[in-house]
């Protein structure tokens, strides 16, 4: 197995770990532990995708786990922020929804033989939930930060969550939509 396939399994292995310390509510250590292990998955996903280009170590295998292990990550972090009030849940199942329909699709568009990149629309998606998961993480944190420097953070901190979390729910909608609109070709033989 090469390297970036190795980043890829490691991403996987980490999810449930992030799961655990992120369930864990009671302090905001655990808090922090989950946020560093969030973004140390994160970080694995961009190093593997560039380290297989730039090294010529594209593999089937890659192709295959890589989005799966990108989507285990970030929907576990979504049923997390559900589960402690953080993010209604509709918005969560919409955001469920536009990943399970664009793996379809494309699931459908490699049975015609034809491969369908991330278009922009795509990526500023990713970027925005990469931003949102991890401020939502700090929730509780600023909680025991605010109560430490008798400063209201938290509101703050909640309020500017709340923005990105609909901006991301915005640019899911809008890409999923966009992704499914520019490949409708592909609608025709169903």
């Amino acid at each position: 197995m090469n390297l970036p396939n190795k980043l890829t399994m490691l991403r996987i292995a980490l999810v449930p770990v992030f799961v655990w310390f992120a369930s864990m509510t009671s302090r905001a250590i655990y808090q922090w532990i989950a946020l560093a292990i969030f973004v140390l998955a994160s970080i694995t996903d961009l190093l593997d995708g560039r380290i297989a280009r730039s090294r010529h170590l594209v593999t089937d295998f890659g192709k295959f786990m890589d989005p799966i292990a990108d989507k285990l990550l970030v929907m576990s972090a979504l049923v997390m922020l559900v589960e402690r009030n953080y993010m209604p849940g509709w918005v969560c199942m919409f955001m469920l929804a536009r990943e399970f329909l664009v793996s379809g699709f494309r699931l459908v568009a490699s049975t015609k033989g034809k491969v369908i990149a991330a278009g922009i629309w795509g990526k500023l998606k990713t970027v925005s939930q990469m931003i949102y998961i991890p401020m939502a993480l700090l929730l509780i944190p600023m909680k025991d930060l605010s109560s430490e420097l008798e400063v209201n953070l938290h509101d703050f901190w909640h309020i500017a969550t709340q923005v990105i979390m609909y901006i991301s729910l915005a640019l899911t909608l809008w890409s999923g939509f966009k992704y499914i609109w520019d490949n409708r070709e592909y609608l025709k033989d169903m």
